[in-house]
């Protein structure tokens, strides 16, 4: 279903005194006890910043810049304030005329469980493919770990708005952060961030107008669940998925799980829903936890029943047109995200009047499609800071 310094400068916050008061704070305690937020810390304005801290493991080697941990406000599926966690890399040097243009980043799956917050592991700057170049650029790079992860759960995983959300929501926290910041951003993300970053397009006008996204961009992403469901239940892999996504479901509704999943197997499920996706050692051992759930583990079909299949229909994105350029990036050899699907929803984008640039990439996996396609994605996000005509494969 979805894939697997520190220099003081001239803005950050005031970076000398968030750093006096923050490294004396919390710099000794581990990193996922930041993120308990008490609740009274919570309420404020979208996007404003409750703590700042360095990054552990910095940025990519020989990009320079700074890199912070960042814990923001945002908005929940009710409209509740709620705390999100996420990672910000700042360029060194002065900012251009105009303010450091912003990339926001949306990661594919990691888990569906607090500890699975990219931003709690030690190498955060290598699980996001072309940072470095993306730097050198002269971007700024933020990137939201989405609610539920990082913070207090449960994730409501693959929820589009919620996710794009902690998107917007991120710019925001960048810019109050970096007052060097432009208010000019595009959206990059792959497999469940594909989909955040294509809710992010179809939301950022009315949830974040002071804001000016210019494209988005997505490689392998999440597009009409349903279908990808059902291709995926078949395989070990795409079990492992189901199982996360029927886990989070259920915390987020308030569901029992045991109503459809088989009672023999539930163990099983549950140690397969809270395992992470972020190293090889978590693949395996997720591997090994979802053995039981080979045969078939569930006593319904979720697809075909609600609640569940009215959560995939919800947050299938294309009901809003997105009115920005569009980039889809798609592997041809791609095992869980099925590549039809994709083009089927780059063609739907072209009906809403969208202008699409679809990139097919041979032989190419699930895993490898933000690696293979994110020089040709920087380029074209370059082009739409520049103003150049967006191109279209629309019609072609």
């Amino acid at each position: 279903m979805f894939a697997f310094t520190i220099r003081p400068g001239r803005s950050a916050v005031q970076a000398g005194l968030v750093l006096a008061v923050f490294l004396t704070l919390f710099f000794a305690q581990p990193a996922a006890a930041l993120y308990d937020v008490p609740s009274g810390e919570i309420p404020g304005k979208p996007g404003s910043i409750i703590r700042v801290w360095p990054l552990q493991g910095g940025g990519p080697t020989g990009a320079g810049g700074k890199a912070f941990r960042i814990l923001y406000r945002s908005k929940g599926l009710r409209g509740e304030p709620i705390a999100v966690s996420g990672a910000i890399f700042i360029p060194g040097g002065a900012a251009p005329q105009g303010g450091w243009p912003i990339i926001a980043y949306a990661h594919p799956t990691s888990g569906v469980v607090p500890p699975c917050a990219p931003s709690l592991r030690p190498d955060t700057a290598g699980l996001i493919w072309g940072l470095k170049q993306m730097l050198n650029a002269g971007f700024i790079v933020v990137a939201t770990d989405y609610p539920g992860l990082g913070t207090s759960g449960p994730h409501p995983y693959l929820y589009g708005d919620s996710e794009a959300r902690a998107v917007l929501d991120s710019v925001r926290a960048a810019r109050a952060m970096e007052k060097s910041a432009s208010n000019r951003f595009v959206a990059w993300g792959h497999s469940q961030g594909g989909q955040a970053v294509l809710f992010t397009g179809q939301i950022a006008r009315s949830y974040a107008p002071e804001l000016k996204l210019l494209g988005v961009a997505a490689a392998a992403p999440a597009t009409y669940l349903i279908d990808l469901f059902d291709d995926d239940i078949h395989d070990l892999g795409g079990k492992a998925l189901t199982a996360m996504a029927l886990y989070s479901w259920s915390k987020v509704n308030g569901i029992s799980a045991k109503s459809v999943v088989k009672s023999q197997v539930y163990p099983a499920f549950e140690r397969t829903a809270q395992q992470c996706l972020e190293s090889i050692a978590q693949v395996e051992t997720l591997s090994k936890d979802a053995q039981p759930l080979k045969k078939e583990f569930l006593t319904i079909d979720p697809a075909k029943t609600n609640p569940w299949r009215r959560i995939m229909m919800e947050n299938t994105p294309g009901k809003q047109r997105i009115p920005v350029p569009v980039f889809l990036a798609q592997g041809t050899a791609d095992k869980t995200v099925n590549p039809a699907l994709t083009k089927k929803y780059g063609a739907m984008l072209c009906r809403q009047g969208t202008r699409v640039q679809f990139v097919a990439m041979p032989g190419v996996s699930h895993t490898y499609a933000a690696r293979n396609s994110v020089s040709t994605a920087l380029k074209w996000m370059q082009d739409r800071f520049r103003g150049a005509p967006a191109p279209s494969s629309c019609g072609g």
